[in-house]
């Protein structure tokens, strides 16, 4: 059931109603609450309804707030309202705990928040007083409903109340900011502000901001806290563990592993799982393996977590085995399962195997395929050459495609030589999307890899008139506990000489072992020695340059580019991972490539 919001309202005056029970009463809503106890399906919900309408109970708030409670517990907390709620209901009667359950419940629903949102005000309007854990239970509805004009004010009515002192509530309205979006700012000015901030505002504000994408200042920020003498407990070491995972800073996730240990943070599921998709999301899938190994509690989400991880490496048929371990053991996959099992196909070149499990997906386990298995599926046959196939089964979608699986297509036309079809779909992106950056860079590159060289200027142009920059392409690095970003052609880091003298050396030396430079991804109309020049500037170039000045001999070298590593470098970083002696793991937008001894571990479906 849902509910348009209203304007919210600011509380009146307490209406108190006492109410004289009799023995009787009293003997039959103890002999319900106790029933409550062994609730736990929706028959015995009903039963429990009926005896509480026979009994009596109807307007007994502490009876019926332990049914909303219960309702709630078993996912019904719709069944619970329209009972509560009826049209005949004496809603004066009730107190505001009875209110506090419901807005709890309809709060961690995942579909109806706003509802939260309507008894707050239903509550006001029967002049119901909310308390200090009231507010908590609402902002994190508003937190779920991602509307930064309506925190704003629920902040505005605490000020007026005055619980905006209270610890509790303050905690919850950093989560609630820092969970919109724009909101994060407002979050950092809330925190701040926090006279004797806990362990809950930490991760609030790590968490929210490792959700933003900001991971630097949430790794800087646990850093403070613990410069602050503030424990971290398991919801702490989750965030940061986020943050490590989209840094890919695997020696920080190594000393948050270790913090773990000697802390003896209680390593809940939860922590586990983050340990492992953490591991397996930095590139160091062995150690991932091994902590899913000695787990006892396995859920669906670490099963997925690893199987997702495998897919990045290359290791799809090790992902397979997995999810066949999964239903062996009894845990079915759903919807999630599925996609990371169709990515790690796709990522290793299996593509019967993956049109196999889609079917088995629709067929045995009866998950109706969402958007982003189709988009998966179109992968599948792009990274394999199969255009035609992938533009097929577009075209055979019961579905509207929407521009990601469309752009998907347009990246496969463009690696497999499909330049025309890639352009005439690229143009009815445009047509449809008309604001949209990345369908013009997609065009752009397109002329380029035709050399229409006029067309590409042309497209170039429309962005600037439309204030459009393509993204840059960076690299991070993670060296002696401090996080180094390179773009293309840098020149601010403090060592940029030094670099670049070792990017020349390291193209001099790839040379004599037959390294030809693929000059076809410089996307300029420029001499060829000009295009061997910018291949050598890439962001990636540079970072592995860094690395061999920074690090001992043989030590593996790790770094992590925001987009899709080219061909070029692909192809330089295999001759230098053999020249050098070194590992180098790669992650880039969607994979990573495990480049040793001259081979990557993608075997070139990528």
């Amino acid at each position: 059931m849902q509910f348009p919001f209203s304007k919210i309202k600011l509380p009146r005056f307490i209406s108190t109603s006492t109410a004289l029970t009799t023995s009787k009463n009293r003997e039959a809503e103890q002999n319900c609450l106790s029933l409550f106890q062994s609730c736990n399906s929706l028959p015995k919900l009903a039963q429990l309804h009926a005896s509480l309408i026979k009994f009596g109970l109807q307007t007994n708030p502490l009876v019926l707030t332990k049914f909303a409670s219960t309702s709630s517990d078993l996912n019904e907390i719709s069944y619970a309202e329209s009972f509560i709620f009826a049209s005949d209901a004496k809603i004066h009667l009730y107190d505001t705990f009875l209110f506090n359950t419901i807005i709890r419940a309809y709060a961690q629903t995942g579909h109806s928040k706003q509802s939260s949102v309507f008894y707050y005000n239903l509550m006001l309007e029967y002049d119901i007083l909310p308390n200090k854990f009231t507010y908590p239970f609402v902002l994190k509805a508003c937190a779920g409903l991602h509307d930064l004009k309506l925190c704003h004010q629920f902040h505005g009515l605490i000020l007026k109340i005055g619980f905006d002192t209270d610890l509790h509530v303050q905690n919850t309205m950093v989560h609630m900011y820092a969970c919109c979006d724009g909101g994060i700012d407002f979050a950092q000015n809330l925190f701040d502000e926090i006279a004797k901030s806990d362990s809950v505002s930490w991760s609030a504000m790590i968490g929210g901001y490792a959700k933003v994408g900001r991971s630097i200042d949430a790794v800087r920020l646990f850093r403070k806290m613990q410069i602050s003498g503030v424990c971290a407990d398991e919801i702490t070491m989750v965030c940061v563990l986020s943050a490590c995972t989209d840094l890919g800073a695997l020696e920080l996730g190594k000393w948050i592993e270790s913090y773990i240990e000697r802390e003896e943070v209680q390593k809940t599921v939860e922590l586990s799982n983050s340990l492992i998709d953490m591991f397996a999301k930095c590139g160091d899938i062995d150690k991932a393996m091994k902590l899913f190994k000695n787990m006892k509690e396995k859920t669906i989400v670490t099963y997925t977590s690893l199987i997702f991880g495998l897919a990045m490496n290359g290791r799809g048929l090790e992902a397979i085995s997995l999810f066949e371990e999964m239903e062996r053991n009894e845990i079915f996959p759903d919807d999630v399962a599925f996609i990371g099992l169709l990515y790690a196909c796709s990522h290793s070149g299996l593509v019967e195997k993956g049109h196999q499990y889609f079917n088995l997906m629709k067929n045995e386990f009866f998950i109706v395929p969402k958007i982003e298995h189709y988009g998966c599926m179109v992968d599948l046959f792009g990274r394999a050459g199969l255009v035609k196939e992938a533009l097929d089964f577009v075209q055979k979608m019961p579905i509207e495609p929407n521009p990601i699986i469309w752009r998907t297509l347009i990246s496969c036309c463009r690696a497999h030589g499909e330049l025309e079809l890639g352009e005439s779909i690229t143009k009815m992106l445009i047509q449809n999307e008309p604001m949209q950056d990345s369908n013009y860079v997609l065009l752009s590159h397109i002329y380029a890899k035709m050399s229409h060289w006029e067309k590409k200027t042309k497209i170039r142009e429309v962005m600037d008139k439309k204030g459009m920059r393509k993204v840059p392409g960076t690299t991070m690095i993670e060296l002696d506990n401090e996080i180094y970003e390179f773009v293309s052609g840098d020149t601010m880091h403090s060592q940029y000489k030094e670099i670049y003298d070792m990017v020349d050396e390291m193209g001099r030396e790839i040379k004599k072992v037959g390294y030809i430079p693929t000059t076809s991804e410089v996307l300029v109309d420029i001499g060829e020695e000009d295009k061997e020049d910018a291949l050598n500037r890439h962001s990636e170039r540079l970072a592995i340059a860094f690395a061999l000045l920074k690090t001992p001999p043989a030590t593996p070298i790790r770094i992590v580019k925001n987009l899709r590593v080219c061909s070029d470098c692909h192809l330089a970083t295999k001759f230098i991972s053999k020249i050098y002696n070194r590992e180098i793991v790669v992650r880039d937008r969607s994979r990573f490539h495990h480049f040793k001894d001259g081979v990557c571990s993608c075997n070139e479906f990528w």
